[in-house]
């Protein structure tokens, strides 16, 4: 399986797993977007909590020469270590949203 399209079944098994988990309070649903052709992967919160509107990214990630781009990341913990426990070698995973983008320092 060559590079990229591992990259994009990692990233979008890592976001439905984010997208089983039912939100503490609200009306909130969760949805997966995924475009393999432009390699852009989301997921976004859309719903009700006390009266107002909930919608927007969770997460958005997209694959760009060879590298996995967190370009938002809005889990309590990051999506960053499920990427890399999924088998994305952390030098390929950039955090986009950093004014100067670095790749992942590995952790142990």
């Amino acid at each position: 399986m060559d590079p990229t399209t591992q990259h994009q079944a990692i990233v979008k098994q890592v976001i439905q797993r984010y997208a089983q988990f039912k939100p503490s309070h609200g009306d909130i649903r969760l949805d997966t977007v995924f475009d393999d052709q432009q390699s852009r992967y989301a997921l976004m919160q859309v719903g009700w909590d006390r009266g107002r509107r909930i919608r927007g990214n969770l997460i958005y990630i997209t694959l760009d020469s060879g590298k996995v781009l967190v370009e938002y990341d809005g889990m309590e913990q990051g999506i960053t270590q499920d990427l890399i426990a999924a088998g994305i070698a952390s030098e390929q995973i950039v955090l986009a949203f950093l004014t100067d983008p670095q790749p992942v320092a590995q952790t142990s």
